[in-house]
């Protein structure tokens, strides 16, 4: 029998039901929220493989389609590989509900979430989160649930649970908070440099959002669910493991304290691989397996780790508590590369490259279930196995991979103008060493990279790893607990907890925070977002003395660009037909353009030349006749009635035969001919847009102006008339020839007149007026 449960989040309702699709996996739940549905089924495998040492979680959220009503792009017309999208949403599902699993069972779990409805206007990510956790609760999956999840947003000063996607255009927040009955499990989002006082109270208003969800499901689980299986952990015999730690002694205090990752490493190594061969004498290969001794001395190090911190307030690097590692940054060290920088934060260096394109390379992407289908600011986080001194398959961006780097991406974007700037902007962080947050450094690095760049940003913006350290009561309470700044790799091993936030001086951009544990206080959370702020203004300290803000000039090898702005009428003129005018012009000048709807012409070029074929084409072809204007155009048509003459590119005016001369006309070849350039001056434009021009009225407004001393010896002694059609500044149609168009047609000063000598028509020019046939008639 299906069954249901509602919860109410603002002023929505979220429908959670199961019994009625995938009966037969472990548990399974639709949940809607208005026309959004999704799908999620978990299964977990009755035994464990041989020799599993770790809990195989598998997370799969994807989007169909079909659920918005449409046909999948591409050859196949099928979905392929998930978007990046899907492999954040699976990372978001995946990190709150992996700690609740009992430790030490290792059988394989699978969540699968499949989105069956998209209404475009509610992301189907918080109720797939949601479903997650549904569908273990009514599941006989062994899972210490349930959990809630809503998105938090604020407009116009208020917060909004699960905001839509316009509301999310407006909105200044976006938190992602999961959460259980009294505690906070986890968080990810970015800012528009928020406060750390709007920051707390927007995670106290998402725990109130979601209790509605957490009460929805334990009802549904106490009419649905099924009773939980029992299990059998894989733990290393006790017996083994006091041994291991009396062979340890305090020899292994001694190796975590050694100065420096690879040394510590082997310093344990040596250890461990003494121990493991006097195990084996002692207890045999059969009971020490690779997995006992693997877990026998993972606990050995966390426990002296935790030791450290919590009874001698040490670190194994000799640092504080709240010391910050020290850093070095270098700017503008590849000189191919827009912008370029380095970060070292202790051993952890990224290296980090800023790339400016143009609009054309703005990444676009199906959006099926509403929201952005493209962003022109992009970070891509590479991290090869040589940061880590490790050698391994070497392979595409990984799941983590792509959720490191969508965390400095939503860090960086709040500073970065990316309204108004036209540019496409691509960061690519090159981890060169690891030993913790190495996303927080490619925040620092791109941020320094950026800058470098010349990308004009609202302010530098860094971040920092925040862990803890705790100790629990007989009830699994935190009885007591150590604030760490800036972790590294095996405090954020051995200890609880990754929090991860970043921002200006101004305010917070971008955070995610990682538990081992099953949820922490709010007051704790306060504590260290106080950390994470006290460690940031000092890192963007250290940034500053060697760049503290963007760079006035972009790199000699990025593309320049200019702005037009034009009519919007005149896009489909600029286009032409099948684009053949753009076309044409592009290939011509070798420039990139971009049309916005609004009329907004951007010209991306890295030559200088190139910029002026294109803005100047583009200026003549979008250009209005001007009445009173003189123009300098080409004959491109002759008729019996006169001749039309481009006066601006893809811009015809009719010149009739009554105003090609001051004397009457009887053909109008007798003065023009085809190709011909001649000054003509427009007399109007009618109601469809036909244009009147008069070359007789030019001529005698050019030959006014020199009469009155308007021509200079420079206008006498040659043509400078300016390209794509201007109207011609000076008024000379003096000197002698410099071009030769058509049939003589002075190109030089002006048209010179009617024939000369019977028929050869030397059109000469007027000096005074139209000087009419001379001798040949």
């Amino acid at each position: 029998m299906p069954e249901k449960a509602t919860a109410p989040v603002g002023d929505k309702q979220i429908i959670i039901e199961t019994g009625k699709l995938a009966k037969q996996a472990d548990g399974a739940v639709s949940v809607q929220l208005g026309e959004t549905i999704v799908i999620v089924a978990a299964v977990g495998a009755t035994k464990a493989k041989e020799g599993q040492d770790f809990f195989p979680l598998t997370v799969d959220y994807r989007e169909k389609a079909a659920a918005a009503g449409k046909f999948p792009g591409g050859y196949f017309k099928r979905e392929g590989r998930p978007t990046e999208k899907e492999i954040l949403t699976s990372r978001l599902i995946d990190r709150p509900i992996r700690p609740l699993f009992p430790k030490g069972w290792y059988n394989e779990v699978q969540v699968q979430c499949i989105v069956l409805s998209a209404d475009g206007e509610n992301d189907p990510d918080m109720i797939a989160l949601v479903g997650a956790s549904a569908s273990l609760m009514v599941s006989d999956i062994p899972w210490e649930g349930p959990l809630g999840a809503a998105r938090i947003g604020r407009v116009n000063g208020q917060f909004i649970a699960n905001p839509t996607h316009v509301q999310m255009t407006e909105s200044d927040l976006d938190i992602v908070y999961v959460g259980n009955e009294t505690d906070l499990v986890m968080f990810e989002g970015c800012g528009k440099e928020i406060s750390e006082a709007d920051f707390n109270a927007a995670l106290k208003f998402g725990h109130e959002s979601i209790q509605p969800m957490i009460a929805a499901q334990k009802e549904l689980a106490a009419r649905a669910g099924k009773s939980k299986r029992e299990i059998k952990l894989n733990i290393v015999p006790e017996e083994i493991l006091t041994e291991a730690k009396g062979l340890a002694g305090n020899r292994i205090v001694d190796a975590l304290l050694t100065h420096g990752k690879l040394a510590r490493e082997s310093a344990v190594s040596a250890i461990t691989e003494g121990i493991g061969k006097k195990l084996v004498e002692k207890f045999g290969e059969e009971r020490v397996t690779e997995f006992v001794l693997k877990d026998a001395f993972y606990y050995i190090q966390k426990e002296a780790v935790r030791n450290l911190i919590m009874s001698a307030n040490k670190r194994l690097d000799g640092r504080g508590l709240d010391d910050v590692r020290p850093i070095h940054c270098e700017v503008g060290l590849l000189p191919r590369a827009h912008g370029s920088a380095i970060f070292q934060r202790g051993e952890t260096q990224a290296l980090t490259l800023c790339t400016l394109g143009t609009g054309e390379d703005a990444q676009e992407f199906d959006s099926y279930t509403g929201g952005a289908s493209e962003k022109k600011f992009i970070l891509h986080y590479n991290f090869p196995n040589f940061s880590v001194g490790e050698t391994g398959r070497i392979s595409g961006p990984g799941r983590r991979e792509i959720g490191h780097g969508a965390l400095a991406e939503r860090s960086l974007e709040a500073a970065v103008p990316l309204d108004n700037y036209p540019y496409s902007i691509r960061i690519t962080s090159e981890i060169m060493e690891s030993n913790g947050s190495t996303s927080m450094a490619s925040v620092c690095g791109g941020s320094l990279a950026l800058m470098d760049a010349g990308v004009p940003m609202a302010r530098p913006v860094a971040g920092i790893s925040i862990g803890l350290c705790t100790t629990h009561d007989e009830k699994d309470r935190i009885a007591e607990y150590k604030l760490l700044t800036d972790i590294i790799g095996w405090e954020d091993a051995f200890c609880d907890m990754d929090c991860k936030i970043a921002g200006t001086e101004k305010g917070i951009t971008g955070f995610q925070l990682d538990l081992k544990l099953r949820g922490i206080p709010h007051g704790l959370m306060t504590e260290a977002v106080e950390k994470a702020r006290v460690a940031r203004m000092h890192i963007l300290a250290e940034m500053a003395k060697t760049l503290g803000a963007s760079r006035k000039e972009l790199s000699k090898y990025a593309p320049r660009i200019e702005t037009i702005k034009i009519n919007p009428e005149k896009i489909g003129a600029l286009i032409g037909p099948g684009g053949k005018n753009i076309k044409k012009l592009v290939e011509e000048s070798g420039c990139e353009i971009n049309i916005e709807d609004d009329g907004t012409v951007n010209i991306f070029s890295v030559s200088e030349e190139g910029m002026k074929i294109a803005r100047e084409a583009i200026v003549g072809m979008t250009a209005e006749a001007e009445i009173g204007k003189i123009y300098r155009g080409k004959v491109v048509t002759i008729k019996e009635f006169g001749a039309f003459v481009e006066f601006l590119p893809g811009k015809d005016g009719l010149v009739h035969i009554s105003e090609l001369a001051n004397f009457r006309v009887k053909q109008t070849e007798d003065i023009v001919k085809l190709g011909d350039e001649i000054w003509v001056k427009c007399l109007g434009v009618d109601e469809k847009g036909r244009v009147k021009l008069s070359r007789r009225a030019a001529m005698a407004e050019r030959d006014q102006e020199m009469g009155g001393g308007g021509a200079t010896p420079e206008s006498i002694s040659g043509e400078q008339q300016p390209a794509g059609g201007e109207a011609r500044p000076e008024m000379a149609e003096h000197g002698e020839h410099s071009e030769r168009v058509g049939d003589r047609g002075g190109d030089r000063g002006g048209d010179r007149g009617g024939y000369r000598g019977g028929g050869g028509g030397r059109d000469r020019g007027g000096r005074g007026g139209d000087r009419g046939p001379r001798g040949g008639r």
